[in-house]
């Protein structure tokens, strides 16, 4: 009896897993500030086991996709039904990201006259070698089983996903013990998951400490106002356009929302990576009310194509690139940056420093400088970890908006 009573007393004492990963996170500012000076010691000795916590994060993800999207497939028995939630996902996704690179290139025009003219010169920077896109069609389409696995080709695994899942079900009665393996395999890797999540703090720790330090309280400097005017517009997408749709689509508060998402987004946080905080999004929108059919659909495609965050990124940083070389966007180029920003999302790996590759392409459509980029890459990591966060956001609330709809057409 005094055993079980100690033992009820240890889990209501126990932090939650969210306020671990906040404690990490502070914990890691205050280690980056005091070794600043040591810096090197912290990319050779700490970053590493941050490196191993990711490399264990991108291991699970793969399989986690695949089996994910086909449990949530075979799971709903229906093609007609996994083609209702695809539209729903899609259409929100594109409506949502090109309402964020409006966001962004308004807030930036606002902040345009205090950017600074810099002497631009000496700039390098090499741009990644452009994609045309039937190349990127091409490439959504594997050509063999496990090489999309191996090189964690998310566009691909997806597809291989759709394609078994839709045979599984047009197979019917016969599929059932197909069924049930998938179920099965969907399990043992989610529980694989959770194992590989409780290191979540220590790997927060280890990951940001070094970015702290090497950079310190002088990251910011004269790029002071275009990732104050990032953030800003990341704010504003998260509280107005999140807020607006999970409490008229979704069916839940906004405080509720964004409670329950506090573990993914500060883990997003820390980590730059979607992909990687993929495992953690599922667990947040599950317990948010999202259906795990629909979140397991759901969430691996926003994982890939969502890029709120990034598309703010590319009106901010177009805007004040321009700034700097003394270029004033005309409103037709400013357009076109919409649809670039938009359309380049598409096909994104959700990894670190994507948003780089894409802001290439948005410089590009519009005749600016790509070296430009070198004005705002020593700090991209500080973007990312801006733009990531919102990027998952976005992925959540499309996932609690997909089941509240579907939960009303079935109650019809």
């Amino acid at each position: 009896m005094n055993i079980c009573i100690w033992e009820g007393v240890y889990e209501q004492k126990k932090l939650s897993l969210a306020a671990q990963i906040f404690i990490a996170l502070v914990l890691a500012i205050i280690a980056g500030l005091v070794m600043q000076g040591v810096s090197e010691f912290t990319v050779t000795y700490i970053k590493p086991f941050g490196t191993i916590f990711l490399n264990l994060v991108k291991f699970i993800v793969g399989p986690i996709v695949l089996f994910s999207i086909m449990s949530g497939i075979v799971s709903m028995r229906d093609i007609k039904k996994v083609g209702i939630i695809g539209g729903i996902t899609a259409v929100y996704y594109f409506c949502t990201t090109t309402v964020a690179i409006t966001i962004g290139l308004a807030v930036a025009n606002l902040f345009k006259g205090s950017f600074p003219m810099l002497t631009t010169a000496s700039l390098t920077y090499e741009a990644p070698e452009a994609t045309s896109g039937m190349d990127v069609l091409v490439n959504i389409f594997p050509s063999n089983f496990l090489v999309p696995i191996t090189e964690a080709n998310m566009l691909q695994i997806i597809v291989m996903s759709v394609l078994i899942g839709f045979s599984v079900i047009l197979l019917g009665e016969k599929a059932q013990k197909a069924i049930e393996g998938i179920t099965i395999c969907n399990d043992i890797f989610m529980k694989c998951m959770e194992l590989i999540l409780k290191l979540s703090p220590i790997g927060v720790f280890c990951l940001l400490t070094p970015v702290v330090a090497v950079n310190g309280a002088a990251v910011i400097g004269s790029l002071a106002k275009v990732l104050l005017a990032a953030y800003i517009c990341y704010f504003i997408h998260a509280v107005v356009v999140y807020s607006f749709t999970v409490s008229i689509l979704g069916g839940i508060s906004p405080y509720r929302f964004f409670r329950g998402m506090l573990p993914a987004i500060m883990f997003a946080f820390s980590s730059a990576s979607s992909v990687g905080t993929l495992p953690l999004n599922m667990e947040c929108t599950q317990k948010l009310g999202a259906s795990k059919e629909v979140s397991s659909f759901v969430l691996p495609l926003g994982a890939t194509i969502n890029m709120d965050g990034t598309a703010i990124y590319q009106g901010v940083c177009a805007i004040f690139i321009a700034s700097c070389y003394g270029i004033d966007l005309t409103f037709a180029q400013m357009i076109t940056i919409v649809l670039t920003a938009t359309l380049a999302s598409i096909g994104t790996a959700g990894v670190p420093g994507a948003g780089m590759v894409m802001l290439a392409m948005v410089l590009t459509s519009v005749g600016l400088p790509v070296d430009g980029i070198a004005l705002v890459a020593g700090v991209d990591r500080i973007f990312d970890m801006g733009r990531t966060t919102l990027n998952i956001t976005g992925d959540a609330s499309c996932a609690v908006i997909a089941s509240n709809i579907m939960r009303k057409r079935q109650e019809k």
